[in-house]
């Protein structure tokens, strides 16, 4: 795990600039951040008293989406002053169509509950479990499974709710009423911030400013705050296209199949039910980035990529409108092992953005700001000056200690099945040389193949039971 070491030098009125050096570990040059020193809107004092004597801890957050409401959310109901910055709350930030649902794994749920109960059941009364059908792998021109997973032996024996998927703008919309529009202001993209010893202060795009203890960024993967931060870092192209697609066909298996993947060398579909009538698909294909298609040819260009597939995928394809084709290429970063410094941290995609796969980005999220908020209720429980730099420091780093292995592991698992996924190839061809050119080409079973197989089916529940459960979180935030 990486070190840091930070100190902030006091500002001197004509000094605009202090300075803040971190060390991490797996570098041994000192790098050295700015921070600006300038005026803000100060809080005023009897606004920020908690009844005993004490301010409460404000904090601000960069981002309205999942994980930003989730933390506005869990925030607020620990008594903290919050206030979350969203550029645009009706823009559907990626998702819709273009995203279209969101998994929750059980995990996610479990913690969503634990924040709110009652925001939780609205949540899954919204969705559509998925969790306690048949999920798996499978061929992508026969249609056999290759391989099944089980999403509800977890989330029984630990009595925690099953995976689902819900429409992105219902969760969205089920979090911002449960928040408050209080809360959450709309229409306010933050662009920079200043820090000092004694606070943080957010600038957003209109030239406003905002004063607080702690920010978190949790405004995605082009996340201004990560940039801020550590830098301009350009995301990396994962070398795969997607295409998505909605469609008003209820499949005759929707009874008994969850979530599927079709397989294929450099290309994998994923199908799954999601509910009022709905089928969501997922049409993955290796390419270089920025290869657009025209308007009307998606579905022609799918076609002919999936073409020979099995009739499950091709009758998907088939079935949905052109408008209703999109196509996005896919990014992701490498993961970082230091998430903030100061007063300020990152929690989901703005700090580990992952391939969309394994359906983890967004439960990750959650997860952090679970965590987040139990640090900071542990800060607040404490009795010190919560807000001490010194004191917030601690709480921040340790945040991010606590999340990082099992994120790590996230990470590293949805990149592993990324290059798994793609890699399929049941039969390896031989093209006939010589005097036997006019033979037809001989189709050979890879043998790695069942090596990939069992393999799978020895880790894959394994995997699965460690991704879905609670894991240790078992207080309340309530």
């Amino acid at each position: 795990m990486a070190s840091l070491l930070y100190y902030i030098k006091p500002c001197p009125q004509k000094q605009k600039y202090s300075k803040i050096r971190h060390l991490r570990a797996k570098k041994d040059s000192m790098r050295c951040y700015s921070v600006r020193c300038e005026g803000g809107n100060d809080l005023k004092s009897e606004q920020r008293n908690n009844g005993e004597g004490r301010k409460r801890l404000r904090i601000l957050i960069a981002g309205g989406g999942i994980g930003g409401l989730v933390l506005a959310l869990a925030a607020k109901h620990k008594g903290f002053e919050v206030m979350a910055f969203e550029k645009d709350l009706s823009a559907v930030r990626g998702e819709g169509r273009e995203r279209g649902p969101i998994q929750l794994s059980s995990s996610a749920l479990a913690v969503l509950k634990a924040i709110d109960e009652n925001a939780a059941e609205k949540i899954i009364k919204a969705g559509h479990i998925t969790g306690n059908k048949i999920s798996g792998f499978a061929d992508g021109i026969s249609g056999e499974w290759f391989t099944k997973f089980d999403l509800l032996t977890p989330a029984v024996m630990r009595r925690i709710p099953i995976t689902q998927v819900i429409c992105r703008t219902a969760l969205q919309e089920i979090l911002v009423n449960a928040v408050g529009s209080e809360v959450v202001r709309n229409k306010s993209k933050v662009v920079d911030f200043i820090e000092d010893p004694n606070k943080v202060t957010v600038i957003l795009e209109d030239g406003q400013q905002y004063d607080g203890d702690i920010l978190v960024g949790a405004d995605g993967i082009w996340s201004t705050v990560r940039s801020k931060l550590f830098g301009v870092q350009e995301a990396k192209y994962s070398s795969y296209t997607c295409y998505s697609g909605v469609t008003n066909i209820v499949a005759p298996y929707i009874d008994t199949v969850g979530y599927q993947v079709f397989l294929g060398l450099n290309q994998y579909f994923v199908a799954l039910y999601v509910g009022n009538g709905k089928m969501q698909w997922y049409a993955f294909h290796k390419e270089p980035q920025r290869n657009t298609d025209p308007p009307i040819g998606k579905k022609k260009r799918l076609l002919e990529l999936f073409g020979n597939w099995c009739n499950e995928v091709i009758t998907l394809i088939m079935e949905t409108p052109e408008n209703m084709i999109l196509q996005r290429d896919i990014y992701d970063r490498d993961m970082i092992y230091c998430w903030g410094i100061g007063r300020v941290t990152l929690l989901g995609d703005a700090a580990h953005p992952m391939p969309p796969n394994l359906g983890q980005g967004g439960c990750m999220a959650i997860e952090d700001c679970y965590q987040l908020v139990l640090e900071l209720d542990e800060l607040a429980k404490s009795g010190s000056d919560v807000q001490q730099s010194n004191e917030i420091v601690s709480t921040l780093r340790r945040y991010e200690k606590k999340r990082m292995f099992r994120v790590s592991a996230v990470h590293a698992a949805t990149r592993m099945a990324s290059n798994m996924l793609a890699a399929y190839l049941p039969y390896i061809e031989f093209a006939p040389a010589g005097p036997l050119f006019h033979q037809p080409t001989l189709k050979i079973k890879n043998p790695l193949i069942e090596v990939a197989r069992a393999l799978l089916q020895f880790c894959l529940p394994h995997l699965v039971i460690w991704m879905m459960a609670r894991h240790g979180y078992e207080k309340d935030l309530m």
